[in-house]
């Protein structure tokens, strides 16, 4: 399909915001734009005087008056976003609706019929796709800046796109699309884009539900209908009512690591909220359903319920099945509304005996109406709504998503030693990994209470129990697992799995260890076989264990070439330390929007995972703006949820092969390389934090009210204290991405004169193929010029010697890649991404200047006119880089 369409709604979105402008800011607002767009056009034409005419220029505006052509171009990114992504949208349908071309790449039906041509047998594929288990974890973001309230107003963009393409309409009707169109883009251009109070981890919770309501909620059982379609066409068997393979997990409300907002009362409120929407969601489906299913008679087995609800008979035997379901599910919205206004509600739940409270109790009668249809020969009512939210209940619950448990390894020692010190055993703290092991295991063997009632117990102490106390007050189903931060000894599980005993968890939740940095990666796998060696801890997971991995701290640590391969390697381990105690293992992975914390296309992800590591089970993080990206739309979810399903059983029943063992030490040593340029620079060259902090905004982002956590864990301090996401949103923010890119160069020149090695891994070696792809992205969206302007303004004299020797290490990296991928330019072999870069890129420069010269003043004199400029320049980059945190 051509891209004629996109360019016309992007010109047609773009006429519309230039109308605005006219009427809101004026013709000299609109000129000013018109003549700030075509010089930043002509200095990306290598035109240099014009570049440096387009700093001049808006440099020496002041901030009222520069900041409106910041929000003008901000808002023309988005609407070039939003236009892509409907553009996605229509190709996808334009492969769906042509008789003559293959199925798309990636759906159901390609990917199950090439396995089926590949000699994989039917019954294989259909147990392989029935058993299948994908946890997709949505994730608070301290980067997602984008108000809900414009989110709103983007996806009423989209939806009047939608309405464009439709070819029966009339003049009339594309002239009303149109005004529509116009009134929501001033409407957007009216609404303030800056949150003048920091969300709270509330707030932060219902944006999550939001994706639910907005797509995911129709998106599910139409994806799922596309399951079933293909497995009937390529193994003759549908999809079972109660298979789903894609479930939905959430850390929002439940990620207390370094995040004092989250306490005991946050987390029982989240899982209010979320039983809420789903009450309310499942309401509004089973209205409708009753009163689609008013037929006059059912199967025996219905009539016999009716009667037994208290009906000696009725007319309409389905309808006076789901009024007692109606009536339920407004029980319950009705209780868990008193709780929601009663502080600490949670601790008080809602227990009217009206309410539902197991998923069979909504599932039963709806199943019941599914079996009266079939048996009365109405096949073709029950495969319509009531087909759609019985597949709703498999695969959402009660509770539409499973709040995760995240909380430091170190709070739980500390924890514990209060404990120790109380009962008289000595100092938890104090002991060495072994006593600690013998100490937690004959702990979790005792009958004898293990917490005294006076324990005296610092607030932070105090926190760590209560959060354990509130697992065994929430229900079992509103709860996932419990992540251990910062992960790194067999103790660090066994602590978790010992306080939850010690608290009386009824089921406790299973252990997660999130294994980060570097030397805790190196130590997952014997950490792993350590644990599945104790008796007591193998029994009590009945043979399922989970590990998370963590791109972002590895990527910090040493840099993403080398954090690549550690993550490679330890996956490796982790895998073959369960496999050698039958123990099965589900990895999650912790993956963030930005290359350097893991992003990048979701199929290329897993499909280069290590063979053998995810067979059939994967969980993975999708964070702050990437929610939007992935599910924002309807036939963008489908798309996503289609990719991550194939992807996964392509995964499963064809991985790739081991690498051969010269691209083994090869890679090890091109890691090595990469690790010691890049810990060289970060950790060991003197000027680099100062540098650091005067050329890109992490300080000022540090003061924004982008998200509820605290972007550092704790105090001041250099790298090592500052989170991963804002150390990699900082370098996006002036566009070197040095995290992602450094240590690159290292790695290439460590592989001198062994260029057919390197040939080989790029041709037969998908993780090796993906890591070259996603580093060669993140060199494509580099702009050194503009990096080099914020060093200009920025940054002290005696600094700036740092980021030429940056800069010319950027083009050297550039230089070498395009060398390894054969391309004569940047991202040669994906024409669509590099295209929708070079529109951008003329858009985001002008802001970039307008944000080095707000920051240049707020650094003067820190006025809050010029902290709410710095906002709209940071929502129109990241809007103009996409994959920002």
């Amino acid at each position: 399909m051509s891209d004629k369409p996109l360019r016309e709604d992007v010109h047609l979105l773009g006429d519309l915001l230039g109308q605005t402008l006219r009427v809101r800011g004026g013709n000299e607002l609109f000129e000013t734009v018109e003549r700030v767009r075509a010089l930043s056009k002509s200095g990306r034409a290598e035109q240099r005087d014009d570049f440096t005419e387009l700093a001049t220029i808006l440099s020496s505006r002041p901030a009222a008056e520069a900041l409106p052509v910041a929000r003008a171009f901000s808002h023309f990114l988005n609407l070039a976003n939003i236009a892509e992504q409907h553009h996605r949208v229509r190709r996808r349908r334009a492969y769906q609706s042509d008789p003559d071309s293959k199925p798309q790449p990636g759906s159901c039906d390609e990917a199950f019929g090439r396995l089926i041509d590949q000699g994989i047998k039917a019954d294989q594929l259909f147990d392989s796709v029935s058993s299948m288990q994908i946890e997709i974890v949505l994730t608070a973001h301290p980067t997602e800046v984008v108000r809900r309230t414009l989110l709103q107003k983007h996806r009423r963009i989209a939806d009047l796109l939608a309405l464009r393409d439709h070819t029966d309409r009339t003049p009339q009707e594309n002239r009303e699309i149109v005004d529509e169109l116009h009134r929501t883009i001033t409407s957007a251009w009216e609404t303030d884009e800056v949150r003048h109070e920091r969300p709270t981890v509330i707030d932060e919770v219902k944006g999550g539900l939001f994706i639910f309501e907005q797509t995911l909620w129709d998106a599910v059982p139409k994806f799922l209908r596309i399951l079933d379609e293909a497995l009937r066409t390529h193994c003759d068997r549908e999809l079972p009512l109660e298979v789903s393979p894609v479930r939905f997990g959430s850390w929002i409300g439940g990620d207390r690591d370094g995040n004092p907002n989250v306490t005991p009362d946050t987390t029982g409120e989240a899982c209010l909220l979320a039983r809420w929407v789903a009450a309310d969601l499942y309401f509004r489906e089973v209205d409708l359903l009753r009163a689609e299913l008013s037929m006059k008679s059912g199967s025996g087995e219905l009539e016999e319920h009716v009667v037994a609800q208290g009906a000696s008979t009725s007319r309409e035997p389905y309808r006076a099945i789901l009024k007692n379901v109606l009536e339920r599910l407004r029980v319950t919205r009705q209780s868990i509304e008193e709780a929601l206004v009663i502080p600490s509600g949670w601790r008080e739940w809602p227990d009217n005996q009206a309410a539902l409270t197991s998923v069979s109790e909504l599932l039963d009668p709806l199943m019941l109406c599914y079996r009266s249809l079939h048996e009365t020969g109405n096949e073709v009512l029950a495969s319509g709504r009531l087909l759609d939210i019985i597949r709703r209940v498999v695969t959402f619950g009660l509770t539409l998503v499973r709040l995760d448990v995240r909380q430091e390894a170190d709070r739980h020692a500390q924890l514990l030693d209060a404990i120790t010190r109380g009962i008289g055993e000595g100092s938890y703290a104090e002991w060495d990994e072994s006593a600690r092991q013998q100490f937690l295991v004959a702990e979790l063997q005792s009958h004898r209470p293990l917490i005294p009632h006076d324990l005296n117990l610092e607030p932070e102490q105090q926190d760590v129990l209560d959060t354990f106390r509130a697992i065994t007050s929430l229900p079992e189903d509103s709860l996932g697992a419990y992540v251990i931060t910062m992960a790194a000894h067999p103790s660090d599980v066994l602590a978790v799995a010992l306080l939850q005993k010690a608290v009386h968890v009824a089921k406790p939740l299973r252990v997660v260890p999130l294994f980060e940095t570097i030397e805790d990666l190196r130590r997952a796998a014997h950490t792993v076989s350590t644990l599945l060696a104790i008796e007591t801890y193998r029994k009590s997971i009945h043979g399922c264990q989970e590990v998370m991995i963590g791109y972002s701290d590895s990527s910090k640590d040493a840099g993403r070439f080398a954090a690549a391969w550690e993550l490679y390697k330890a996956q490796e381990e982790i895998v073959e330390a369960a496999r050698q105690t039958s123990t099965e293992l589900t990895l999650f992975h912790g993956r963030g929007g930005s290359v350097g914390r893991g992003g990048g296309p979701t199929y290329l992800a897993i499909r280069s995972q290590p063979p053998g590591s995810v067979d059939g089970r994967l969980r993975v993080t999708v964070q702050g703006e990437m929610i939007q990206a992935e599910f924002g739309l309807a036939g963008i979810a489908l798309r996503t949820l289609e990719v991550y399903t194939t992807a996964t059983l392509d995964a499963t029943l064809d991985p790739p092969e081991s690498p051969r063992p010269e691209w083994r030490t090869l890679m090890q040593k091109m890691a090595d390389a990469a690790a010691a340029g890049y810990r060289e620079v970060v950790y060991k060259e003197p000027r680099f934090v100062d540098y650091f902090r005067a050329a890109t905004p992490e300080v000022e982002l540090g003061e924004l009210n982008i998200g509820s956590r605290p972007a550092r864990r704790g105090g001041k301090g250099g790298v090592e204290s500052l989170r991963a996401i804002p150390w990699q949103f900082a370098w996006t923010q002036n566009r070197l991405l040095l995290p992602s890119w450094l240590g690159t160069d290292d790695a290439l020149k460590a592989a001198d004169g062994q260029e057919q090695d390197v040939a080989a891994m790029m041709r037969d070696w998908p993780y090796f193929r993906s890591t070259i792809e996603l580093i060669e992205m993140v060199l494509a969206k580099a702009e050194s010029r503009v990096a080099a302007h914020y060093d200009h303004v920025l940054v002290p004299v005696e600094l700036r010697p740092l980021g030429e020797e940056l800069r010319g290490r950027l083009a050297t990296t550039i230089a070498m890649t395009k060398q390894v991928t054969g391309h004569e330019h940047l991202l040669e072999s994906n024409p669509v991404l590099r295209r929708s870069i070079d529109v951008r890129n003329p858009y985001v420069d002008p802001i970039n200047i307008i944000q080095v010269e707000i920051l240049r003043r707020y650094r003067q004199e820190p006025l809050d006119d010029l902290r709410s400029a710095f906002v709209v320049t940071v929502n129109g980059i990241s809007a103009g880089m996409r994959n920002t945190g």
